[in-house]
């Protein structure tokens, strides 16, 4: 029997009235977006929208509660955009869809500025147990950044991974750190650049006694490129069973996996809501179709972060992965 551990990976669209006292407090314009300096009210309005939101999970049944990174108003790029070395620009578009980030753009050097490990001291207080992190890998952070400091992509690459491993040296325990990288399939890295990802991967990762979990998604890993992640030192590799279930399942099936996986069960931007037992049955489609492999954990979560959907949606969602503990899955 496999051990279903049940989670997200964060990035939580705020709540309806947190919407609109944010707008009231910050303003509507890109200057007045989280910049790491908000001031007494604006940070009490996020510490009780944090409340709310881990309340949820936790009333959910979520094995493991995110502190759902309400802050990231630039997403993944999130922890460059609040940087002191770090100039915001333009808005460019967050990958292919219609929501869009400032420019982050590094002029000086990334030193660990504490800003994730603070909210995550917040969480903390919140969370007896089951608490998890998330962090952009450093390949997709480098990706979502433009450097104007270090001058070579691989020393730009390094210095990512080593600001991302010293934020998470500062962190409070937690159980699991998820590490988002769709830019491994959205912008897959070349010979050379693969290899060097994989490098940066484990910088981050061994910087923590926690299970480690790299989730990839919006399609499938290429065959070089998950080749590679697979000698990284992560403890579960992700699988993103919404957007292409075949190629994944492919991919194991060709070169294998770690024994802990995280599926992508249940689908981050539709609104269409997955009951429990459409979520266990795409577990057992999974195990049944890589039965070489004996896995000890499958952490199932949602394919891409959540704050594409609605709250009600959203909650509904929460409702169906909590749920999924208390089936019968098969391995």
């Amino acid at each position: 029997m496999t051990r279903v551990v049940s989670t997200t990976p964060g990035l939580y669209p705020l709540p309806d009235w947190a919407k609109d006292d944010l707008s009231d407090l910050k303003g509507h314009q890109k200057e007045n977006l989280v910049d790491g300096d908000e001031d007494p009210q604006t940070r009490d309005a996020y510490q009780r929208a944090r409340t709310e939101v881990i309340e949820r999970q936790q009333a959910a049944g979520l094995d493991r509660v995110v502190e759902g990174q309400l802050r990231w108003d630039d997403m993944l790029a999130h922890p460059l955009a609040v940087h002191d070395s770090v100039e915001t620009r333009g808005i460019v578009r967050y990958y292919d869809n219609n929501n869009f980030y400032r420019e982050p753009v590094v002029t000086g050097d990334l030193d660990a500025d504490g800003d994730v490990a603070a909210e995550l001291e917040a969480a903390a207080d919140l969370v007896d147990e089951g608490l998890q992190a998330v962090l952009p890998g450093p390949y997709s952070l480098a990706d979502l950044a433009t450097d104007e400091h270090y001058g070579d992509e691989a020393a730009f690459l390094d210095a990512v991974a080593e600001f991302l491993a010293g934020e998470v040296a500062t962190f409070p325990e937690v159980e699991t750190l998820f590490l988002l990288e769709p830019s491994l399939v959205e912008n897959a890295p070349g010979d050379g650049t693969d290899e060097r990802a994989s490098e940066a991967i484990d910088a981050v990762a061994t910087a923590t006694d926690a299970d480690v979990v790299l989730q990839p998604y919006w399609g499938a890993l290429e065959e070089k490129v998950h080749a590679h992640v697979l000698d990284t030192d992560v403890d579960a590799l992700g699988y993103d069973l919404v957007s292409e279930p075949d190629a994944n399942v492919y991919n194991v099936q060709e070169y294998g996996t770690k024994e802990d996986v995280a599926l992508g069960l249940v689908d981050g931007q539709n609104t269409l809501v997955e009951s429990a037992e459409t979520i266990t049955e795409r577990i057992d489609w999974f195990t049944e179709q890589v039965p070489a492999q004996d896995f000890e954990t499958v952490y199932a979560t949602a394919n891409t972060e959540l704050f594409y959907l609605p709250v009600n949606k959203f909650e509904a969602k929460l409702d169906a992965l909590g749920a999924v503990e208390r089936a019968e899955v098969t391995a």
